[in-house]
């Protein structure tokens, strides 16, 4: 199994920042992209951005360019997102995940999940 932790969730003002992180263990294999979603009250699970393991191509949805960046650490297994210029928007549970294959913006094709980390941004 592949294990995925989220942390660095939290309260922020509007316009504020935060770095999410997700630490990876367990058993790895394959080419696999890492993708951040998130999922407010009532709403659907949604893509956010997504990163290659090997090549370090990303991806983001159209909502956070220019604002979030996605990032990795291959030594220390981490992956980061750094949220600037934070929306109320914004806030939802951020989840990590993990797809093998090719990169896609669909929830139900990552295969592995972390439990989620809460991030609320007040007006």
């Amino acid at each position: 199994q592949v294990h995925l932790v989220e942390s660095g969730g939290g309260l922020v003002q509007a316009g504020g920042s935060l770095r999410l992180s997700c630490a990876v263990s367990g058993n790895t294999f394959g080419w696999r992209y890492m993708g951040w979603f998130r999922q407010a009250p009532g709403k659907e699970r949604e893509f956010v951005a997504a990163i290659s393991w090997v090549v370090s191509s990303s991806y983001y949805a159209d909502s956070v360019k220019g604002r979030f960046t996605i990032s990795k650490d291959n030594a220390k297994n981490t992956m980061f997102l750094q949220m600037n210029s934070l929306k109320p928007e914004d806030t939802a549970v951020y989840y990590c995940a993990t797809t093998p294959g090719v990169m896609t913006t669909s929830h139900a094709n990552y295969d592995y999940w972390g439990q989620g980390t809460q991030v609320t941004v007040s007006s």
